[in-house]
């Protein structure tokens, strides 16, 4: 009995001396946060197309595929801060090279003479001017094979050994691509050693001359002008009616010679 009553008291100092808990009410489940969007891809300018549809700029586009220095171009301009610049000639511009000029080149000399159209950098068209002051400027090419750039009151020339083009358009200009076409083709003289021969130009349209019917130029440098047909007609008229009058006075003159006699 005594343990008994030894127990409860033990038990009933233990309840008392326990904190008591109160339960806390769940806490509320939060819906997960929406991921951020993916960063938009890149915007990547296909060179090959750009050429195709550009302009007419398929010499320069085919050599540009047959040294494979299109991928070289096209990894600058996708893959590199720097970007890229480009002149491209025209058709035209290679048309005007009489052959052997190129014709006869290897193709390590053709892939330096494409690379040397190219900058490993982008530049828009009012960079040229602060970039004129740098002169001589590197290639892709590298090495001896440099350009001179001069900027005119906005006439931009792009200054090789052999030619000094112009850039006459802007055929794509966003960073980091930047592609120009220039009026005549690059060339320097570690690739062509001597000057190349061009297609002579047209013969001036000959001089007409003048129409026979206008009189000369007087020493005032003014020329009478041709008579018309009623001038023509009064000289005419006039002519008759004195002829007229001399038949006349001829025709009295006789016949007072008949009547002396």
């Amino acid at each position: 009995m005594a343990l008994t009553t030894i127990f409860l008291i033990c038990s009933i100092l233990t309840l008392w001396s326990s904190p008591i808990t109160a339960q806390s009410p769940p806490s509320p489940l939060l819906s997960p946060s929406p991921s951020p969007a993916p960063a938009p891809a890149p915007h990547f300018v296909n060179l090959t197309d750009l050429l195709s549809l550009a302009g007419p700029f398929q010499t320069f586009l085919n050599l540009l595929v047959q040294t494979d220095v299109i991928q070289t171009f096209q990894n600058q301009a996708n893959n590199t801060e720097q970007g890229i610049t480009i002149f491209v000639p025209s058709d035209s511009a290679f048309a005007d090279i009489q052959k052997p000029s190129i014709s006869n080149l290897t193709k390590d000399q053709l892939k330096s003479l494409v690379l040397y159209h190219a900058f490993p950098k982008y530049y828009s068209l009012s960079d040229f001017k602060d970039l004129s002051s740098k002169n001589p400027v590197s290639t892709f090419a590298g090495g001896q094979y440099t350009l001179n750039l001069t900027d005119t009151s906005g006439l931009i020339q792009v200054g090789s050994d052999w030619s000094n083009p112009k850039i006459s358009s802007s055929v794509y200009s966003t960073d980091p691509v930047a592609v120009y076409e220039v009026n005549s083709v690059l060339l320097p003289k570690a690739i062509v050693t001597t000057a190349p021969v061009l297609t002579p130009a047209p013969a001036p349209a000959p001089v007409l001359s003048p129409i026979s019917g206008l009189a000369p130029i007087g020493e005032k440098g003014r020329g009478e002008a041709p008579k018309s047909s009623e001038s023509t007609n009064n000289d005419s008229s006039s002519h008759g009616i004195a002829v007229s009058r001399f038949s006349y006075f001829l025709a009295v003159a006789i016949g007072a010679l008949l009547l002396m006699l």
